[in-house]
């Protein structure tokens, strides 16, 4: 038997960690010469780059749909502290920073989160479906995703009203998993997020428009079994287009999928594998 990692030895180790991991990001983040995005403006940028908007409640498995409407207090709460926000040249955007930590006391309500590959009750729950949305816009645009992490391995959940494709999702945690971009380009950016009763919208914009277009595809998405275990198989894409002619200029691997499937298959045209 393997021995247990510290955090794993009581609710009070993991605790202990867990204030470690945020403390160190505190200390790298300050030690860093990164210039990160801080100035807002409530005038919108004239031009728009994307626009995207995400269900909020969505049945999820055998998940309380009670976690779902608080979901959605807490995605209300925060989506203020991220709009307006200008991502100038040179400068880096990161979610943590803008948004804070989450706390009862800032009127965050228990919402899903993931720990360990598994759904759990957690204060500030769903602030996954926020950097998930923002992610997508931004695979849109040649910002630099300097910091993305994945639900890495796991299909946890059926599909349920899917926009956008398996495996461009993201996993954040405060502090220490953060998503963060870079912009590398001579054109200021700007992110505008709000809910209404039903959605998390977003619009990207920015001063000028941008010279490329970029199209996201899926390949060869498919279920397999193999010595008894089922999983999600597939790769994305992504394309960037010349708008003036058409031309596709690059087509780039971004995700290969090979999740795990931590539901119930029964229903799915599975491949089975020697």
């Amino acid at each position: 038997m393997s021995r247990k990692l510290f955090c794993q030895i009581s609710p009070t180790t993991y605790k202990i960690s867990v204030k470690k991991c945020q403390l160190l990001r505190h200390i790298q983040d300050w030690r860093s010469d990164t210039v990160f995005a801080s100035h807002k403006s409530n005038k919108p940028l004239p031009v728009v780059i994307y626009r995207h908007k995400s269900l909020i409640r969505r049945r999820l498995g055998n998940v309380d749909m009670d976690l779902q409407e608080n979901k959605a207090v807490n995605l209300s709460l925060a989506a203020p502290k991220v709009t307006g926000i200008l991502i100038r040249p040179g400068e880096t955007f990161s979610f943590w920073h803008l948004v804070g930590s989450l706390s009862a006391k800032k009127g965050y309500l228990e919402g899903l989160a993931i720990s360990n590959g598994q759904p759990k009750r957690g204060t500030g729950g769903g602030m996954c479906q926020f950097t998930n949305l923002i992610h997508w816009m931004i695979l849109h645009t040649p910002l630099e995703i300097v910091e993305h992490h994945h639900h890495d391995g796991m299909d946890l959940f059926p599909d349920f009203n899917r926009q956008i494709p398996f495996g461009t999702g993201t996993s954040i945690v405060y502090n220490y998993l953060d998503y963060r971009f870079y912009n590398p380009t001579n054109t200021t950016y700007q992110l505008i997020t709000y809910t209404t009763p039903a959605y998390l919208c977003g619009e990207l914009r920015a001063t000028a428009h941008q010279p490329y277009t970029y199209h996201i595809e899926t390949q060869n998405e498919h279920f397999e079994e193999h010595r008894g275990i089922v999983y999600r198989c597939g790769e994305v894409y992504r394309r960037t287009i010349d708008p003036r002619t058409g031309n596709c200029i690059e087509r780039k691997l971004i995700r290969r999928n090979h999740a795990r499937v931590m539901y119930d298959t029964s229903h799915l045209t599975v491949m089975h594998m020697p």
